[in-house]
C-alpha cells in the first residue's frame, strides 16, 4: 500500500499517456468491428464497401499505433477512469461516423455523428427518411445498403454489450454505476459479482448476450416476413434496447403477432440485470425471483399495459386483443427505452398517452442494456418518500429506508437523490435549448427525454412515424451529447466539466 501511494505521488494529476494507451486499444477494436459490415458489403457487392475499407484500416492502424507510443503501464484511477469512459463512446461514435459520411449516403457529417452516436448509445433516434434543416433530403432507410444498416445495427448491439461490462467493472470505481448496488448492500453485497475478475464477468456476460441474441434471431427468422439478414439486425437492436429497424415503419413493417410478441419478450429480457440471468442459468431461482428491482420492474410493466390497453380498448378505436398487442408492446418498448414501434401513440386518447409519456422517465434495471433512470433508483425514491411521510407522523422514531431486508445506506440515497436531480436539471436545458430552436414545447421536451433516456422516437415533430432530421446542425450535437450524458450515468460526463475535477 506504501509502495502504491508512493507510485502515485511522483504520477501526473491526469495520467494522460495512460489514458491514450487505453483509448488506442479500444479505437483497434473499433477498426476490427468495421471488418464485420465491410464482410456484408463485399458479400453483397456494394459499394459502401470502400468506406468501411478506408475507415477500419485507418482506426486499426492508428489505433495499434497509439497502443504501442502510449502503451499503458501503470493502473488506472478514477480521474483516468472517467476520462476514459467518456472518451471511449465519444470517439467510437465519431469512428462510426465515417462509413456513413465517406460512403456519400449522408452529406453531413453532423448528420452522421448524430446517427451513429444514437447507434451506440442505443438510443435508436435517426436523422433518415427525412429533410434537414438546410433542406437536404436523406435517404430512406429502405434505401441504405445492407451493409449500413448492419453496421447500425451493430453499434448497437456493441454499444448494449458495452455498457454493461462498463457498468458492472468500472462505474462501481466511481461511486456512481448500476451496479454500485451491489457494493451499497441493498440489492446484495460486493460478493455478488459473478466472478472476482473483470475478465471472467465479462466473459460470462458475453455469452449470456450471444445466446440470447442467437435464440432471438432464430425465433424470428421462423417468421416468413423476415429473411435473416432482417432477423439478425432486429435481434441486435433488441437485445441491446436500441430500436434502429431495417425498415422506415419499424416493426409496424410487418404487422405480425408473432415478431411483436418475440421482440416484446426479448425486449422485457433484455432491460433485466445481466447478472440476474447469470444467477437464473445457475439455478439460483431464490435470488433471481426475489430480486426486489425486478419484481418492481415486472410489476410496474405489467401495471402500465393494464391500464394503457384498457385505454386503447374502452376508446372504442381497438378490439381487445389490438389494445392488449399494442398497448402491451409500446409499453414494454418504452419502459426498456428500446423505442421499436408497432403504432404510433401520438395519436392515442390524452390518458394513455400521458401514461407513456411518465415511463420516459423510468428506464430498465440496473445493470441491464437499458437506459433512463433506472428501476431501482425509481424504487429507492418511492421508498424514501412512504418512509418521510411515516417520519413525520413519528418524528422521534428511526425509520431505516429498506429494500427487502437491506438497508439503503445514507449515502447512496444522498447519491441518488442527487442523480435523479441532476437527471430533471438536464431534461428541462436541454427542453429549453429545443425550444431555442423553434420547436414546440412538446417536440422540445420530447427529444430532450428521448435523448437522455436513450429511447429514440419522442413525442410532436419527433413521433414514431418521424424522425430527427429536421433539428438545426447545432441542434444535433446537443442531442448527441444529451444521449452520451444518459447513457454513461449523467455524472461520468458532467463531472469532466467541473473545474475541481480538473484543479485538485
Amino acid at each position: 500500500m506504501i509502495d502504491l501511494m508512493n507510485q502515485n505521488r511522483h504520477r501526473p494529476r491526469i495520467d494522460l499517456t495512460l489514458i491514450f494507451g487505453l483509448l488506442g486499444g479500444l479505437i483497434f477494436f473499433f477498426g476490427l468491428a468495421l471488418l464485420l459490415p465491410l464482410a456484408v458489403a463485399v458479400f453483397y457487392n456494394e459499394p459502401s464497401q470502400s468506406a468501411f475499407l478506408l475507415t477500419s484500416l485507418i482506426a486499426t492502424g492508428g489505433g495499434i499505433g497509439l497502443f504501442l507510443l502510449c502503451r499503458p503501464t501503470e493502473e488506472l484511477r478514477v480521474r483516468e477512469a472517467f476520462l476514459i469512459v467518456t472518451l471511449t463512446w465519444f470517439t467510437g461514435a465519431l469512428i462510426g461516423a465515417f462509413p456513413f459520411y465517406l460512403s456519400g449516403v449522408l452529406e453531413s457529417f453532423s448528420d452522421s455523428f448524430f446517427e451513429s452516436m444514437s447507434g451506440l448509445t442505443t438510443t435508436g433516434a435517426t436523422i433518415l427518411g427525412g429533410v434537414t434543416s438546410d433542406g437536404i433530403q436523406n435517404p430512406a432507410i429502405e434505401e441504405l445498403d445492407k451493409s449500413l444498416l448492419f453496421w447500425r445495427s451493430l453499434l448497437h448491439w456493441l454499444g448494449g454489450m458495452g455498457i454493461i461490462v462498463l457498468t458492472l467493472a468500472l462505474l462501481p470505481l466511481l461511486g456512481i454505476g448500476g451496479m454500485q448496488l451491489y457494493k451499497a448492500e441493498y440489492s446484495g453485497t460486493t460478493s455478488d459479482k459473478i466472478t472476482p475478475r473483470v475478465q471472467n464477468t465479462a466473459k460470462l456476460l458475453w455469452s449470456i448476450y450471444v445466446g440470447f441474441t442467437v435464440l432471438q434471431t432464430l425465433l424470428l427468422w421462423l417468421h416468413p416476413s423476415m429473411d435473416w439478414f432482417e432477423a439478425v439486425n432486429h435481434a441486435f437492436s433488441t437485445m441491446a434496447t436500441g430500436g434502429f429497424s431495417t425498415k422506415n415503419l419499424s416493426i409496424a413493417a410487418y404487422d405480425s403477432v408473432y415478431i411483436d410478441v418475440v421482440i416484446i419478450i426479448f425486449m422485457f429480457i433484455a432491460g433485466i440485470n445481466f447478472a440476474m440471468h447469470f444467477k437464473l442459468f445457475s439455478g439460483d431461482f431464490t435470488t433471481f425471483f426475489s430480486d426486489r428491482e425486478i419484481r418492481f420492474y415486472t410489476l410496474l410493466t405489467m401495471l402500465f399495459i393494464l391500464f394503457i390497453s384498457g385505454g386503447l380498448w374502452l376508446s372504442s378505436s381497438y378490439t381487445l386483443g389490438e389494445a392488449l398487442r399494442f398497448g402491451s408492446f409500446q409499453v414494454v418498448s418504452i419502459v426498456t427505452t428500446t423505442g421499436f414501434g408497432t403504432d404510433d401513440y401520438t395519436l392515442w386518447m390524452p390518458f394513455t398517452s400521458f401514461l407513456l409519456f411518465l415511463l420516459f422517465f423510468t428506464g430498465g434495471c440496473a445493470g441491464s442494456t437499458g437506459g433512463g433512470i433506472k428501476m431501482i433508483r425509481i424504487l429507492i425514491i418511492l421508498k424514501n418518500v412512504i418512509s418521510e411521510i411515516k417520519q413525520t407522523i413519528h418524528p422521534q422514531a428511526v425509520i431505516p429506508l429498506r429494500i427487502g431486508n437491506k438497508i439503503v445506506d445514507q449515502p447512496i440515497l444522498r447519491t441518488i437523490l442527487g442523480f435523479f436531480v441532476m437527471y430533471l436539471i438536464v431534461f428541462l436545458s436541454g427542453t429549453v435549448i429545443m425550444t431555442f430552436f423553434g420547436f414546440d414545447f412538446l417536440s422540445a421536451a420530447g427529444a430532450s427525454i428521448a435523448s437522455l433516456g436513450n429511447i429514440g422516437p419522442a413525442w410532436g415533430e419527433f413521433g414514431p412515424v418521424d424522425n430527427y432530421a429536421v433539428v438545426p446542425y447545432t441542434g444535433k450535437w446537443i442531442l448527441s451529447f444529451l444521449m452520451l450524458t444518459g447513457r454513461l450515468e449523467l455524472f461520468t460526463v458532467i463531472v469532466l466539466f467541473s473545474s475541481y475535477f480538473w484543479r485538485h
